[in-house]
């Protein structure tokens, strides 16, 4: 006599729900109004004329599947040991909704009525029956299960939260309820009750996963291998009945034959596959049990041996049921976690950006995995990789990013930042960098995963871009610039003339044409500051980050602009105590240059008298090195206002603008961890203002930097005479620095480098070197590099000149040699100077 059913409500599921928790769409407002409009329609839905064929076919199917299971029923109350109905009217409910429970109450009451049982005492039963699916149902939805069985949570919330749990309400109201009005004494209750509780168990563990994974329609995978599970399962049964069900041995022979096969279900086939071997071999053994087959002679010659062999078929069904279930779900997590990992590990050496992933050691991180990406940005092999520190691949960078990629590394932090990678042919590599840590199930930091992204085309791009706006402001310039440049060779050229004149005509004119050689040395010193403001703003790639004064870099950007802004506005300069910063000076020039052209722009002609431009230096509030640069021009609108370091947007004619300039200005400002604010209203101005934070204390190790030095006093008074080597393609050059050295030295020139070379090695001797840096055929670098191996005393004696445009390879020579370099136009003092500090006794030659 048994039973299942179900309850509805707002909560039932659509058909083909998979068992996941669902809930009510409104939370907060009218849930219970809206709950209760639910309710009602699926209770119209659930008993319409379809649902009541649905009703009363689910009735006919549960009654009948009741009536199979009434063939193992034992003891007074007629009770068995194995109801598979129970499984069926959970799997029921919890697919087509809990508003289907009266056909499970109607099969129910039914099959109890069909086997004799009192009206009151069926009622009793359908209850019973009805409550523990309901319940079984809405404990499955509170658990979150799904229908795959593929987690351990599924399993174990069926077997042990609706298998034991909700049964129970069905045992105890079924067996009270014939205890009552179906004749059944009251000293059973409690064996019956147990029976009741375990068959009604049993039923769910071995029916309701093979319906449920059943119903999911996959196709069959390795179909031979599956018929031969089915054909030793079906061996292993009569095998096992044929030993005898029962006796001393019987539960180690059930364990040992059981378990081989389970193993090989959840290995091979998942849920699905130990679910059906455990239909099928629960149905055989029933079937056995119920027949007698292989009965032990104990159990034989036992008044109630049947009853015994049911219920040792009861405990071993529902013990090994629940095991491969089990198992199967941990086969099938397993293989599920390693399908993830290879997806991961593909997906990881697939990608275009370098993969890290380094073990945290006491000794640090070290590499445990890298992928191909990366292996290419670094040029090693994955064996070279293994067990070094992350930190053995990054090149030079700034000290500030080194020191936070360090912190990082050290302490297992996240880091983000561009960092430099070495390949093994001496390459760099510019790269985005992203570390994170990865944590244990303790919450302890185990592994450090590094993203490293290529951004060495983006950087390439971006200095272009820069160099690019750089010269388009300066362009913008042009005029001035050449204007500035023709007033002093205009007298340059007027007072040479005069001078070769009054020359001519000896020796009235000398004091005359030394007036004039004077004022011709004023016209080239100022075209020489011209020439050194230009370069100032057209370096490419000097990117050391040094001391700077902004005061300093705010000087030949204003001379740059002056020209063009004398017709438009005055200038006013107020500069306050300001603190050094560590950046680039052409960069932080650029910026000043940008926002000074800005200001003129934005200032109309033929007006000066009325506006003004201003640039202020100062200390910030906060410490931080200001320079404002303001003007009274015509303003921003604020509707423009937030676009405009935006890349490309401008509201400048085509000729005056690219719309890359503040754009440009602010990420050179946020590479210096600063930032530009702005101030506008249209018709009054626009103040900018630039904010950086001021340079550490200790002075910072500086690389070497073009610069030319002020002669040393009294240095030439003590030099000795020397016999000094000359090398520059520019004729001219080589003759003039002849003429100026040939009072106190002895002066070999040349135009090739070539022809140095043959003089150094034919066992002449000299002193001293100056040689052009860049020049055809033969460079200073070869030469540097011939006498360093060749004569390494006079290669620590050599001095470069440079007129300043140099290749990447020229760039990195200058940076990895001790020797000065002196900039092109070189004031006379200063080379004298700089010979003579060279030759003096017991010196060595000053450094950059």
């Amino acid at each position: 006599m048994k039973r299942r059913g179900g309850g509805g409500g707002c909560f039932d599921p659509p058909p083909g729900y998979d068992g996941q928790p669902q809930a009510c769409p409104t939370k907060n407002r009218g849930r219970w109004g809206e709950c209760t409009i639910r309710l009602r329609e699926r209770i119209a839905q659930a008993y319409d004329p379809r649902g009541i064929l649905t009703m009363l076919a689910l009735a006919a199917v549960y009654w009948a599947v009741c009536r199979a299971g009434q063939i193992l029923v034992i003891g007074e109350a007629k009770v068995s040991p194995f109801w598979p109905a129970s499984g069926l009217a959970l799997v029921s409910l919890l697919v087509q909704g809990v508003s289907r429970w009266p056909a499970i109450f109607l099969g129910a009451f039914l099959m109890s009525r069909s086997a004799g049982t009192p009206v009151l005492a069926c009622l009793g039963v359908g209850v019973g029956n009805t409550l523990a699916a309901v319940l079984g149902v809405l404990l499955l939805r509170r658990l979150g299960f799904s229908s795959r069985l593929e987690r351990v949570q599924d399993v174990v919330a069926l077997t042990a939260g609706a298998a034991l749990g909700s049964t129970l309400v069905a045992a105890l109201v079924g067996t009270l309820s014939l205890v009552l009005w179906g004749g059944v004494d009251w000293h059973v209750f409690v064996k019956t009750a147990g029976v009741w509780w375990g068959g009604d168990a049993t039923g769910i563990v071995v029916l309701a996963p093979a319906l449920l994974l059943l119903r999911q329609r996959r196709p069959v995978e390795r179909q031979r291998e599956a018929m031969a599970l089915g054909g030793c399962t079906l061996l292993v049964g009569l095998a096992f009945f044929k030993a005898g069900l029962g006796g001393a041995s019987s539960g180690y022979i059930a364990t040992f034959l059981f378990f081989p096969l389970a193993f090989w279900a959840a290995l091979r086939f998942g849920p699905r596959g130990v679910a059906l071997l455990i239909l099928f071999f629960a149905l055989f053994s029933a079937w056995g049990a119920e027949t007698g087959l292989g009965l032990s002679p104990e159990l034989q010659a036992a008044p109630d041996a049947r009853a015994q062999a049911l219920l040792l078929l009861q405990l071993f069904i529902g013990v090994n049921a629940t095991t491969g279930l089990l198992l199967a779900a941990v086969s099938a997590g397993s293989r599920d976690a390693t399908r993830r990992v290879e997806l991961l590990a593909t997906a990881v050496r697939g990608l275009s950006e370098g993969v890290v992933i380094s073990e945290v050691t006491p000794a640090g991180p070290r590499v445990v995995f890298a992928n191909e990406a990366f292996r290419a940005m670094v040029g090693l092999g994955l064996v070279e990789l293994l067990g070094r520190s992350p930190r053995d691949h990054a090149g030079d960078m700034d000290p500030e990013t080194r020191q936070r990629l360090e912190a990082a590394l050290q302490e297992a932090k996240s880091f983000r930042g561009l960092v430099l990678l070495r390949h093994r042919d001496g390459t760099r590599v510019h790269s985005e960098m992203q570390l994170s840590p990865v944590r244990d199930a303790r919450g302890v930091v185990a592994h450090l995963v590094s993203l490293y992204r290529d951004v060495s085309a983006t950087q390439e791009l971006r200095a272009r871009v820069v160099a690019a706006e750089r010269v388009a402001a300066v362009g913008t310039l042009a005029a001035g610039v050449g204007h500035e440049i023709q007033n002093p060779l205009a007298y340059l050229e007027l007072n040479l003339g005069g001078a070769v004149r009054r020359l001519s005509r000896e020796p009235q004119g000398v004091e005359e044409a030394l007036s004039h050689l004077r004022d011709a040395q004023e016209g080239a010193e100022r075209i020489r500051q011209i020439v050194q403001d230009l370069r100032t703003f057209s370096r490419e790639g000097e990117e050391d980050r040094k001391r700077v004064d902004l005061r300093e870099v705010a000087a030949p950007a204003l001379r740059m602009v002056r020209h063009v802004l004398r017709d438009r506005a005055r200038l006013a300069e107020d500069y306050g105590h300001i603190p050094p910063v560590l950046g680039s000076e052409a960069r932080l020039g650029q910026v000043l240059l940008n926002l000074l052209v800005n200001a003129v722009q934005a200032i109309p002609q033929g007006a000066s008298s009325r506006h003004t431009v201003r640039i202020r230096t100062g200390t910030g509030p906060d410490g931080r090195a200001l320079v404002e640069v303001s003007d009274t021009g015509r303003g921003i609108a604020p509707e423009v206002l937030p676009h405009i370091f935006e890349p490309f947007f401008t509201t400048k004619p085509h000729e005056e603008g690219t719309g890359l300039g503040l754009s440009i200005c602010q990420q050179i400002v946020q590479a210096h961890e600063g930032e530009i604010q702005v101030r506008s209203e249209p018709g009054q101005g626009s103040v900018f203002t630039v904010l950086l934070p001021p340079a550490p204390q200790e002075t910072p190790r500086a690389e070497p930097s073009l610069r030319q030095e002020e002669p040393a006093s009294g240095v030439g008074n003590a030099a000795r005479r020397g016999r000094i080597l000359i090398v520059d393609d520019e004729p001219r050059l080589a003759q003039s620095m002849r003429m100026l050295l040939e009072p106190n030295h002895d002066v070999v020139a040349t135009t090739r480098g070539s022809e140095a070379l043959e003089l150094v090695s034919s066992g002449q001797r000299f002193d001293l070197v100056v040689c052009d840096l860049q020049m055809p055929g033969t460079t200073g670098m070869d030469i540097y590099a011939w006498l360093r191996v060749q004569a390494p005393e006079l290669a620590r004696r050599l001095v470069f000149m440079s007129g300043g445009a140099f290749t990447p390879a020229a760039s990195a020579f200058i940076r990895s040699v001790p020797n000065r370099v002196l900039e092109k136009p070189v004031r006379p003092e200063v080379l004298l100077a700089t010979i003579d500090a060279a030759l003096a006794p017991a010196s060595a030659l000053p450094g950059k």
